[in-house]
């Protein structure tokens, strides 16, 4: 039981380095993020989002959630486009996730892919560093 207490820990300390480095790096467009990355960020920004909303709901406002978006709207956005340059594709194709229906799959088919190997045109491979 304590084995599985210690997986757990280390996995959310894990996840919450992962966001603490997204919002460190918030206007950072340049370079590669690898997939834990932008995965464990989107996982904490989740849960964090839902706690906010909860206390939101609970408090009758909507001002936390609303400030927390603001916060995170830029980081979001920089970890996507590290995360496509990690693909070896532009950072544009961020955008197209506004194509209706189909957008939002096919960028997410994109974010699930595996790091390029080796450097390419937007640095070193992170998984290699």
């Amino acid at each position: 039981m304590e084995e599985q207490m210690n997986s757990i820990k280390q996995f959310a300390d894990s996840a919450v380095a992962w966001y603490v480095k997204c919002i460190k790096l918030y206007v950072t467009f340049t370079g590669r993020a690898r997939r834990a990355e932008y995965w464990m960020f989107c996982l904490t920004n989740f849960v964090i989002a839902t706690l906010i909303g909860l206390i939101g709901f609970i408090l009758n406002t909507d001002i936390l959630s609303t400030l927390y978006g603001l916060f995170v709207f830029i980081p979001n956005i920089a970890v996507g486009v590290r995360r496509l340059h990690d693909i070896g594709k532009s950072g544009w194709f961020y955008l197209v996730a506004l194509i209706p229906i189909i957008g939002w799959i096919w960028l997410l088919i994109l974010l699930c892919q595996d790091s390029q190997p080796g450097g390419n045109e937007y640095g070193p491979n992170p998984k290699e560093a």
